[in-house]
């Protein structure tokens, strides 16, 4: 049997588990192992996915299950995305409860976060119709590896926004993480064109995806491909898991990521942030005309909120941001 949910396509054989071991093969019929087990659960600003210019200010109540389907050895969550052996021991939380705690808890919408959201795939067809009946939105923060059927599944069941993780290009995408970029391109195109609010992040590893020349050409590629008004998250990266223990990879340069955000800007993108790094002033939102302060952060909390009717109130310049309120 194959497995149509994510881009490795496993074939898994009769009584057998695919490479994330979520998905097995019981008399020629696939079936999920982890639909609505939770491993991890919390209300999260969506500053925190991060999702800049989507309902800021807003929490969403997160969850996350158990495995991966990437290989990526610098993992900030490798205690749930590494831990295939823990399946079937989570929380099952049906989707009635999820929304019934999350209107409990004043969160605005839902997000699947934390491990590989593509991995709940089942559960979140299930939950997003449900959710967005109760005037909750949807979102996903994914390394972008669903298959184009999947990905259709969840615009047509109510997915409203995607943190699109870009590991970076295309050799340090197959070297470390054992995928195919440009699948991840793909589907954060697509996903634009059927209307779901997408932002991109880059955590910035020395080493991995740091240089001014691959930099310049995802910075280059988004305009292009995505739009200039796309926001693209420059987070820094901590030691974690194997980059901590096998291979010590220091943590990124604040300088490397001033001087990722400067490239980024010189190409042409207008909504460039620098992340985990509280109280830089490049984690605020700018008007792009005029320079106005916009909206302001420290952490993932709101500061100042200018905005009238999504417009700069100084100059008037229409602000991309998805804010019914």
């Amino acid at each position: 049997m194959r497995c149509l949910a994510c881009e490795r396509g496993c074939e898994i054989p009769a009584e057998g588990v695919g490479f994330c071991r979520t998905r097995k093969n019981i008399a020629r019929r696939l079936y999920t192992l982890i639909y609505g087990e939770i491993s991890s659960i919390s209300a999260n600003p969506i500053e925190k996915k991060p999702l800049y210019h989507f309902w800021p200010g807003t929490k969403s109540l997160t969850i996350g299950s158990w495995s991966c389907n990437f290989t990526c050895p610098w993992c900030q969550n490798h205690e749930i995305s590494k831990a295939q052996e823990k399946i079937g021991q989570g929380r099952y939380l049906s989707p009635v409860e999820f929304v019934a705690l999350a209107k409990r808890l004043g969160c605005a919408g839902t997000s699947i976060s934390f491990n590989e959201p593509t991995l709940l795939l089942e559960y979140a067809l299930d939950l997003f119709p449900f959710a967005q009946k109760e005037g909750l939105y949807n979102t996903f923060v994914t390394n972008g590896y669903m298959t184009l059927k999947a990905l259709q599944a969840l615009a047509d069941k109510g997915l409203d926004a995607m943190n699109i993780d870009l590991k970076g290009g295309a050799e340090a995408v197959r070297k470390f993480c054992g995928a195919d970029v440009a699948k991840v391109w793909r589907n954060a195109i697509e996903a634009k064109n059927w209307g779901i609010w997408v932002e991109l992040t880059t955590l910035v590893i020395p080493g991995v995806n740091d240089t001014a020349e691959e930099l310049r050409a995802i910075a280059r590629r988004i305009k292009d491909e995505l739009g200039e008004d796309t926001p693209w998250h420059l987070n820094r990266y901590h030691p974690a898991y194997e980059f901590k223990t096998k291979l010590y990879v220091p943590p990124t340069p604040l300088s490397t990521l001033e001087k990722a955000r400067e490239i980024a800007s010189a190409e042409g993108l207008r909504y460039v942030y620098v992340g985990n790094v509280p109280g830089h002033p490049h984690t605020h939102t700018y008007c792009p005309s005029c320079g106005t302060l916009l909206i302001g952060r420290h952490g993932f909390t709101i500061t100042a909120y200018r905005l009238r009717e999504n417009r700069c109130p100084e100059c008037n310049t229409p602000i991309p941001i998805r804010d019914p309120r």
